[in-house]
């Protein structure tokens, strides 16, 4: 895990820095397009040692030599780590590194100076101490340190230590969610969570920035700037939703024993509607809309920080499927699609309950995730449960 700090170079510091992120992207795409010039007859792609010596040679002889070896050293380790992560299946093939879209270089040896309670510099390779906030303490240990700027053009550094570890009491309380576009979370105990949104005044100046850089010309300086307008809107959009995302995700797992929440397949719902020439889809628009709805929503990350977080702390997360969720009736088990009548309103065909949809839907996960622990089921969970306690606490 890292802990992620804000730096603020100076203007010639953060001209060093995008110096070094430039030569990690030129050493990785060679060393990538070594690796995918792999041919049977051509014998086998260079090895990491013949790389850091191929990479040696090219100092003496080029004008790499000018920059950090360290910064340079370290990417092909970066590199190399890609690679193994691949092969075992952790992450995807290696792809080309993007000016632009891979704004970021790694220190090894971390020298940190801590100025004040607020205030810390860590000194980086030919370009000097850079000054970064402290938002939070320091890690005890530090492992590497990694640059990153983003399409806003602010600058931030993590560091490669443990998360300390959330100390909570068993509580014996057990939860369903239900994720969804009005209500981004849905709690079985008839909570509605949001994510927050962009405001009007904001989406405003957005749609006329998008239409100022439809108008310029490509390549131009001000409609780099006008680029530039547009990521920090995105940026702080991302900043807020990730907020949102970190500080329910710490209460659901502080506060639950089992979490059961909904399996998702998130990208396959983000697909376009527009399908081919030959089949053109139907109702593009309204997709698009709402692809962007769910987009703003960030599932998949709450997920993610929800098991990251479970997982220290010994509370289960249950991945359920979400199938007829919204259309069976909690009360008496009843399924009919016409039971949900609105976006927020279920009443039951069968026995007649009526209730919010949503929290139907919460409980009905819940009830899944209860039986699957019931059943001494482990996919999809994370940590140890006592399916009797939580049985009985339900």
């Amino acid at each position: 895990m890292a802990h992620r700090y804000r730096a603020y170079p100076t203007a010639g510091q953060a001209a060093g820095c995008r110096r070094h992120c430039a030569e990690t992207r030129y050493v990785k795409n060679l060393a990538l397009e070594q690796f995918n010039l792999y041919d049977p007859r051509r014998g086998p792609t260079p090895s990491s040692a013949q790389r850091f010596r191929q990479l040696a040679e090219a100092r003496r002889e080029t004008w790499l030599g000018e920059g950090s070896s360290a910064v340079q050293q370290q990417a092909l380790r970066d590199f190399d780590r890609a690679l193994q992560n691949w092969r075992k299946g952790h992450a995807r093939r290696p792809t080309w590194w993007k000016a632009g879209v891979h704004e970021s270089f790694t220190i090894r040896d971390v020298n940190v100076r801590r100025f004040d309670r607020r205030w810390a510099a860590i000194l980086v390779p030919k370009v000097g101490w850079v000054r970064f906030r402290l938002s939070r303490p320091l890690p005890a240990v530090f492992g590497t340190a990694r640059f990153t700027m983003d399409r806003a053009g602010r600058w931030h550094v993590s560091f490669t230590a443990p998360q300390p570890v959330m100390l909570r009491a068993l509580t014996g309380a057990v939860v369903g969610l239900d994720l969804g576009v009005a209500a981004t979370i849905t709690l079985s105990d008839g909570r509605h969570l949001r994510a927050p949104v962009m405001s009007a005044g904001k989406a405003q100046r957005l749609r006329r920035l998008e239409r100022r850089k439809a108008r310029q010309e490509k390549g131009s300086n001000r409609r780099e700037r006008t680029k530039r307008s547009i990521a920090r809107l995105h940026a702080r959009q991302a900043d807020r939703r990730k907020d949102f995302v970190e500080q329910t995700s710490t209460m659901l797992v502080r506060e639950h024993d089992l979490i059961a929440l909904e399996a998702l397949n998130v990208r396959g719902m983000l697909r376009s509607a527009r399908g081919t020439v030959q089949q053109p889809g139907t109702r593009v628009r309204q997709k698009a809309g709402l692809n962007r709805s769910i987009s703003q929503q960030g599932w998949s990350m709450l997920r993610r920080r929800v098991e990251d977080k479970a997982v220290t702390c010994g509370v289960q997360v249950v991945a359920v499927d979400p199938r007829r969720t919204s259309q069976t009736c909690n009360a008496c088990g009843h399924v009919d699609p016409a039971s949900r009548e609105s976006q927020a309103r279920f009443r039951c065909t069968g026995c007649g309950q009526e209730t919010h949809a949503d929290i139907n839907a919460a409980l009905n996960i819940l009830a899944a995730g209860l039986a699957v622990t019931g059943r001494g089921g482990t996919a999809g969970s994370n940590g140890p449960c006592e399916a009797s306690t939580l049985a009985g606490a339900a």
